[in-house]
């Protein structure tokens, strides 16, 4: 796999994004990015907060300090090219046949949902009239078959169609897009992280699917005034020369990478103890969780940053960093209780580990 610095991409130079490592302030919601990174299978995020807290800046910046991925080239579906669970049909077909296959490494992908987008935009059409004049399913891909292996960003979440929301989760947790039309069928790999942000005062997801997302970060507008100054002074030096910017933070761009490849590769090796696992799940039934979410997210979100941190063995620290992004969109509401979600998790999970930061 090859890694590549922000100046050695063209487009990165040309359209310039600001540099991860150069955000102040919102640790939270760069911890989990990352870690999503590190292990998609948690599930992405949900990001609410206030505007103007560098929602999107942050989001479109985290694909700057990922490594390449090899995929077939022209293949519309970004497969791998030996890993059948990210490979589409035709690659199947042409590896068993004995074909072989060029291959290119690219950007990991993301893309920007529109609000406005279709159910066809999304997932695909299929030409019926091909299919049934010719016999050949002509299948234009939608935007799931472009981001296949990357991140998907859906900006003001809260204000998409609970439809569409519905069918990105199922594809995000499934792996799989499959597209239905007149008898005939279509399916191709959709795995990605489902990154979504938006403004909790313009509207709330539904309870049932801020439950599917694996992550749930709050953002608000900082009030350190030194803080304010520092994130100001680092967004104008950006505008002033883009260029120069980026190479001040270059090396520390290329550390994170770095960082986060080793993490991903030490990912399968990290274990939990069952004492660890209980205590998980002693919490998530003292706070009366619905279903196993939540023990199964935490329980994935403190291997990744345990392997983030260098480290094989999960101790009570790395649970501690990831337990409330995990939990405090799947609490119950009690209208009779004022206390903020994340102040009922850390409590219940000091009470519990007895754990004292």
């Amino acid at each position: 796999m090859s890694e590549s610095c922000i100046l050695d991409n063209k487009q990165s130079v040309l359209n310039p994004t600001f540099p991860f490592t150069a955000i102040v302030g919102q640790e939270e919601m760069k911890l989990a990015l990352v870690l999503n990174v590190i292990d998609p299978k948690i599930g992405g995020v949900i990001i609410m907060g206030d505007r103007g807290t560098g929602k999107s800046t942050t989001i479109r910046a985290i694909v700057d300090v990922l490594p390449k991925i090899v995929v077939v080239k022209r293949d519309p579906f970004n497969s791998h090219p030996s890993d059948i669970e990210l490979m589409s049909n035709s690659v199947k077909e042409a590896i068993e046949n004995n074909i072989n296959l060029n291959t290119e490494l690219i950007n990991i992908p993301m893309i920007d949902l529109p609000l406005g987008a279709t159910e066809d935009r999304v997932c695909g059409t299929i030409d019926i009239e091909k299919a049934l004049i010719d016999g050949i399913k002509a299948f234009e891909p939608g935007l799931l078959a472009k981001v296949n292996r990357g991140i998907l960003y859906i900006d003001e979440a809260n204000l998409l169609d609970d439809h569409l929301v519905d069918i990105l989760l199922d594809s995000a947790a499934s792996g799989w897009n499959i597209v239905e039309r007149e008898g005939i069928s279509i399916k191709h790999p959709a795995r990605f992280i489902l990154v979504g942000s938006g403004n909790p005062e313009e509207g709330e997801l539904r309870p049932q699917l801020l439950d599917r997302f694996g992550m749930y970060a709050e953002i608000r507008t900082v009030k350190d005034p030194n803080l304010r100054v520092e994130i100001v002074e680092q967004r104008n030096r950006f505008d002033q020369n883009s260029l120069k910017y980026l190479q001040i933070y270059e090396k520390k761009q290329k550390n994170l990478q770095q960082t986060i490849i080793q993490a991903q590769r030490l990912l399968k090796f990290v274990t939990i103890s069952e004492l660890l696992k209980l205590k998980i799940s002693e919490i998530c039934g003292k706070l009366e969780i619905d279903g196993l979410r939540g023990d199964i997210v935490i329980n994935r979100a403190a291997k990744a940053f345990c392997a983030f941190e260098g480290r094989k063995e999960v101790n009570v620290t790395d649970i501690h960093k990831v337990i409330i992004l995990c939990l405090r969109h799947r609490l119950r509401n009690d209208p009779l209780k004022s206390i903020d979600s994340g102040v009922r998790v850390q409590e219940t999970f000091d009470s519990v580990l007895k754990y004292n930061s």
